[in-house]
């Protein structure tokens, strides 16, 4: 049977690509080799990983929800006619009119699955690039038998089940007359070859699993949930088989005082309210390092003021995103005897002590809105 690969991810069928996306990253999160040294969790990590694999790719998708299994060579990649429990549409020829047409043998050798790997990564990083030094657990060519999985002096031998062909046939007698039927050989599972004498290391598999180091360049102006693909660094094949992809993953860590959109950086600054009616410098902190911002005399809360330049790079253009500044008016909450003197001497200057005018200018703004209703 096909694996349930929406059911590996906690999901039922139909589920979205934000969906799977979450339910990956979920259970990544706890069964990652770096977190969880757990054998059980290791194994558990890849399954979801192989089932991230299969819903996040559209051809491997099409495949899991026809009921067929993409990883799987010998189910021709999906149910129904040339899929698995049919035996293809070649077989379902040969057994009503006898006779079957000789597929050969196939190859031990088969290309190996691609592999995917989180990394978090700070918001300067994302945004001026890096290198970062990763360890990868994958499934690397046995050093032992070079790929070939057998014992050092021997060699592979012809399946005696099949005489080398890798397939047996079976025939049968029905109303319909001799039908003939083949399938892949049970005893060399298809290749034509056994391995009396495996090799210890890899156990006949050709690849052994290791952790090794290697060197991530991310480039500048990367994005949280972006991959980075590396050629030829997943998971070596069975028998020594070409190594799939590894998909690195970013994980862009919060910022304490930036927030990211696209190219843009955000930030918000909070101003006493003196600083906001007369004007001021502010020496403002940016990825780049110090830049003075100049306050213009009667700034209003929710102000947004821009350091053009200052975000981002654009990954498929050239330039950089801006910095953007959204400014907060603060109100005193206390103030001493001198300062509320003050403040009431500033309020009569500007006629602002009065309540009366208060009212009157809200009376006037309703009866204005009052009259603008009227006129419709």
């Amino acid at each position: 049977m096909a694996t349930d690969y929406y059911g590996v991810l906690g999901l039922a069928q139909g589920a979205t690509d934000s969906e799977i996306k979450k339910a990956y990253r979920r259970l990544a999160r706890d069964l990652h080799p770096d977190v969880n040294p757990d054998a059980e969790a290791k194994e558990r990590f890849q399954e979801v990983t192989r089932a991230y694999e299969a819903l996040t790719d559209p051809e491997k998708r099409r495949i899991v929800d026809l009921g067929g299994d993409p990883f799987d060579p010998g189910a021709g990649g999906g149910a129904g006619f040339g899929g698995a429990g049919f035996g293809g549409l070649g077989d379902i020829m040969d057994a009503f009119f006898g006779g079957a047409a000789a597929r050969g043998p196939r190859s031990r050798t088969r290309a190996g699955r691609d592999a995917l790997i989180p990394v978090e990564l700070e918001l300067d990083e994302t945004v001026f690039g890096t290198t970062k030094e990763l360890t990868v657990d994958t499934a690397v060519l046995c050093d032992a038998c070079s790929g070939a999985g057998t014992a050092p002096g021997t060699h592979p031998a012809t399946c005696v089940t099949c005489s080398g062909r890798g397939e047996v046939q079976s025939v049968q007698r029905g109303f319909l007359g001799q039908v003939v039927s083949s399938r892949p050989c049970p005893t060399c599972s298809g290749t034509g070859q056994v391995i009396p004498e495996p090799c210890p290391k890899c156990a006949g598999d050709g690849r052994v699993r290791a952790r090794r180091t290697i060197s991530v360049k991310v480039p500048a102006g990367v994005e949280d949930g972006m991959r980075i693909r590396l050629t030829g660094h997943g998971e070596v094949g069975p028998g020594g088989g070409p190594a799939g992809d590894l998909y690195v993953e970013v994980r862009e860590v919060p910022h304490p005082v930036f927030t990211r959109e696209g190219e843009d950086l955000h930030c918000r600054v909070t101003l006493p309210m003196t600083s906001a009616a007369l004007g001021t410098t502010l020496s403002l902190k940016t990825l780049d390092g110090e830049e003075d911002l100049d306050i213009r005399p009667g700034t209003q809360s929710g102000s947004v003021l821009t350091l053009r330049a200052h975000g981002a790079p654009r990954l498929r253009a050239t330039g950089r995103g801006n910095l953007v500044v959204h400014v907060e008016v603060q109100t005193p909450t206390r103030l001493d005897g001198e300062q509320e003197k003050l403040l009431r001497e500033l309020a009569a200057l500007r006629g602002e002590d009065q309540p009366e005018s208060h009212r009157e200018a809200q009376g006037g703004l309703f009866s204005r809105v009052r009259d603008a209703f009227k006129e419709r």
